[in-house]
């Protein structure tokens, strides 16, 4: 019921987050310790007791398995803490055990750079990586070929470090977990000598840099994986054939994986298509858009039935990682 004559009170102001704050509060902590993750290679040292001391690599499931305790569960937990837990299940079947546990290879420490860069994929880092980092070890952004397909330097920006890549990005988007994401304005950042332009990211990070044009990043088993070129007539053999075919590590009929990234609203979707259904005159039932991913898999992982769950911002990095390594 409307009541005439009677001041409706104006709607209180929406007040946004400075995005400053909001790039410190996402920014990873400083100093963090360590937490180990699936697929390091550890070793495990039983002071005093030499035929206890092991080398073993973190399983799928976080957990390593030694000898008469059975499995210990060590992933996210510092050295210490996995130190202290070992001990703890030694302690049932052996008194005075003193353990420590070190790293010998780092395999988890991971961030996925998607994106218009010259070598998109799984990175991984010994230590806390920055996003220049991130960005440095992706190589040229990617620029428009005159045939059509994608070539890298996009043109250098004066005044930029020059370990960064030629044209650095004006923006980048930073996805983590299932529901977080910030947009980072890193050229910006970088002209203003703010040091968020290098920020720490996280493990598991997913960092996506949006190129000028449209593009799908091709990756897997093909001759030259990267980033191609994307019109209204693209098909999925063009882009294939772009990326220099399919190579033999692939089998006879590999399972193509396209990846279609979503949206805030929309989660990403996997799209299985068989290769042979490429080869036909039949028309595929595929519409690709601007940052999917098509992803060719090795041979004998098709039956393993790796795919891509989701895509920006829900990404299952576990599984991308089995299927990048």
């Amino acid at each position: 019921m409307t009541c005439f004559g009677q001041d409706t009170p104006a709607p209180a102001p929406e007040l946004k987050q400075n995005p400053i704050a909001l790039l410190k509060a996402f920014e990873g902590p400083a100093d963090q310790p360590y937490q180990l993750g699936r697929g390091d290679e550890i070793t495990v040292e039983v002071i005093g007791r030499p035929e206890l001391t092991s080398k073993h690599i973190v399983g799928p499931d976080g957990k390593i398995t030694l000898p008469v305790v059975g499995s210990v569960m060590v992933a996210d937990k510092t050295r210490e803490q996995a130190a202290a837990d070992i001990q703890t299940a030694l302690s049932t079947y052996y008194s005075g055990v003193t353990v420590s546990v070190g790293v010998d290879h780092y395999s988890s420490n991971h961030i996925l750079l998607l994106g218009a860069v010259e070598h998109p994929g799984l990175l991984t880092f010994d230590t806390t990586p920055t996003l220049l980092e991130v960005i440095s070890r992706g190589g040229q952004l990617q620029a428009p070929s005159p045939m059509g397909g994608a070539s890298s330097g996009a043109g250098a920006s004066a005044g930029v470090n020059s370990a960064l890549p030629m044209g650095v990005p004006e923006e980048c988007m930073i996805y983590r977990g299932n529901a977080t994401m910030v947009t980072v304005q890193l050229k910006s950042l970088l002209e203003e000598g703010s040091p968020l332009a290098n920020m720490r990211l996280k493990r598991d990070d997913v960092v996506f840099v949006p190129g000028p044009d449209k593009y799908v990043s091709v990756m897997g088993m093909v001759t030259k994986p990267g980033t191609q070129r994307l019109d209204s007539k693209s098909t999925l053999p063009q882009i294939l054939a772009m990326a220099g075919g399919v190579t033999e590590k692939a089998g006879r009929s590999p399972t193509i994986q396209v990846i279609h990234r979503g949206t805030e609203k929309s989660p990403g979707k996997t799209q299985l298509i068989a290769y042979k259904d490429i080869l036909s005159p039949k028309p595929l039932d595929l519409t690709l858009q601007s940052g999917d991913i098509v992803y060719i898999p090795e041979s004998g992982f098709n039956k393993a039935g790796y795919t891509f769950q989701t895509l920006s911002p829900l990404v299952s990095l576990f599984t991308v990682g089995a299927l990048l390594h």
